[in-house]
């Protein structure tokens, strides 16, 4: 069983009672779900999974003391903390995981704001900026099971996706990267005898690639370590995966080189032909430079189109 169903499960059967008994004056102003940290907030779980981190167990986000006092708080953790501590063949964790709890009682504001940045998910350009991606993805992704307030709701949808100019930098940005890296320094490390070197550009162009087709497909690119995995579940692109994952796993010998360098343009050409089906580029060419500043120039708001193209990367 997956983690959003077995934390679904568990609300239901336990959370739930627990709120609406214990807690009725509360039902209104609290909001209950799984989100955050973990691959079983993005449905990524499996059976290896489950060798660290996992429980059953839920999130509830608490407003501000105005309307939910410090008294009020403590009690509905220690209501929490006794909930079963077994629940499908899952114990629940003894020890707070790496970077603290992952479930259990919090206020909204410091959530996001642990998140984000921001208490309330109004982001400034600068922020939009400055913020990794894959913090974003965990502020806004899992399940909310309970929510009569809206609050978080609210927040969630403020944070739902990148503002278009700031998609369209980061765009650019990735773009200019990829034809740096992959049409560009991969053949020259190769022909200085750089099969390190080269292997570098190869990474470099496989990660920005990867950031280009979630850019491309408006949804927030997951830490490093599920890239690949959301890559495949992607509408647009989703087959570029397996070239991307061909390019890292090979070595750069004369013959694998050029194959990999074919690859390299293929995936460009496949990259090129979405912007321009999406209007995104005026350039009419091969060269992924000439895309990346023509992203730019769609950018609104000239602060931020005059930026250094690689501002947002």
């Amino acid at each position: 069983m997956k983690g959003l169903e077995l934390s679904r499960k568990y609300f239901e059967e336990y959370g739930l009672p627990m709120l609406e008994e214990g807690f009725p004056e509360l039902m209104d102003q609290l909001a209950a779900g799984l989100f955050g940290s973990g691959s079983e907030c993005f449905g990524f779980d499996d059976e290896i999974s489950r060798d660290h981190d996992f429980e059953p167990g839920f999130c509830i986000l608490l407003p501000d003391e105005s309307l939910v006092d410090r008294r009020q708080e403590f009690q509905l953790e220690r209501a929490y903390a006794r909930l079963p501590k077994e629940f499908m063949g899952c114990r629940r964790l003894t020890m707070q995981p790496v970077g603290g709890a992952r479930h259990g009682v919090f206020r909204t504001a410091a959530y996001f704001l642990e998140k984000t940045g921001s208490p309330d998910g109004r982001l400034s350009t600068e922020a939009w900026l400055r913020v990794p991606e894959h913090a974003l993805a965990e502020a806004v992704n899992g399940e909310l099971y309970l929510d009569r307030r809206g609050e978080v709701s609210e927040i969630r949808q403020r944070l739902a996706y990148y503002p278009e100019d700031i998609r369209l930098k980061k765009l650019a940005g990735h773009l200019l990267l990829m034809a740096q890296a992959g049409q560009y320094n991969y053949q020259r490390s190769i022909r200085h005898g750089e099969e390190a070197a080269a292997q570098l550009a190869v990474f470099e162009f496989v990660k920005s690639a990867i950031a280009v087709i979630f850019l491309l497909n408006r949804r927030y690119q997951p830490y490093y370590k599920w890239s690949f995995r959301a890559l495949r579940e992607l509408p647009l692109l989703s087959l570029e995966a397996e070239l991307l994952e061909y390019l890292l796993t090979t070595g750069n010998d004369a013959e694998t080189a050029e194959e990999k360098y074919n690859v390299i343009e293929g995936i460009a050409a496949d990259v090129i032909d979405e912007l321009m089906a999406r209007e995104l580029t005026a350039a009419n060419c091969g060269d992924l430079e000439k895309h990346a500043y023509s992203v730019n120039d769609r950018i609104a708001d000239a602060g931020l189109r005059n930026m250094h193209i690689l501002a947002a990367v």
